[in-house]
């Protein structure tokens, strides 16, 4: 199967997405799980540890500064689904303005982020890596804050793992996540117009809302 990033974009919109069985594997197909993880907004589970590490203030945050080290960094790991043709559309959506990254940076290097594709008011994570202990943490924090100031409805996780539950991710049917998809897919939401706030401030809206 060819992918483009029309049928990307596509396949997103009707509640699946690609993989592969191995980054040496050629051959994609698609998932459309029973169950389905999912990030409610504003549901983001700040711990007193992550709250302590935010407040250092130790941290950079980019948006898109580097998309392609980010999905890289995802791909980094002894099995990954990342294969060289996903690699390739994944930066393509990147270009036109459908896929997003949100990188964390300490002492100049990047240490952990997080990517996926947005598309009406759902944004769909892809995966994430941290190379630093909280770094991904730190990642979804700012992602989850992004979206709720920039409008969105939906943030898909794709599947549950322990790991997201810990952080406030839940698991819903597969007819509620359509559900919640076709109401997402009719609103506007803008990934880039955020400004990225300041760890105080974003440590105070998560304690608000949680």
């Amino acid at each position: 199967m060819t992918l483009t990033p029309d049928l990307l974009l596509h396949a997103y919109s009707v509640g699946v997405f690609p993989m592969a069985e191995s980054r040496d594997d050629p051959e994609v197909f698609w998932v459309d799980p029973k169950r389905r993880g999912i990030f409610p907004i504003g549901g983001f589970r700040l711990s007193r540890s992550l709250t302590k590490t935010l407040r250092r203030g130790e941290y950079e945050i980019a948006v898109n500064r580097d998309f392609a080290a980010v999905l890289d960094g995802c791909a980094d790991r002894e099995e990954t689904w990342i294969n060289p043709e996903i690699r390739a559309r994944y930066i393509d959506l990147h270009n036109q303005g459908n896929a997003h990254s949100l990188e964390v940076y300490h002492a100049g290097m990047l240490t952990g982020g997080v990517y996926g594709v947005a598309l009406g008011g759902a944004f769909f994570g892809e995966s994430m890596f941290s190379r630093r202990r909280d770094a991904s943490k730190i990642a979804l924090a700012y992602l989850m804050d992004r979206l709720q100031q920039t409008g969105f409805t939906l943030c898909d996780t794709q599947f549950l793992t322990p790991h997201l539950a810990s952080l406030g991710a839940i698991e819903i049917t597969r007819a509620s996540y359509r559900r919640q998809l076709r109401d997402a897919l009719d609103i506007a939401a803008d990934f880039t117009v955020a400004e990225l706030p300041d760890p105080q401030v974003l440590v105070q809206r998560m304690t608000q809302t949680s």
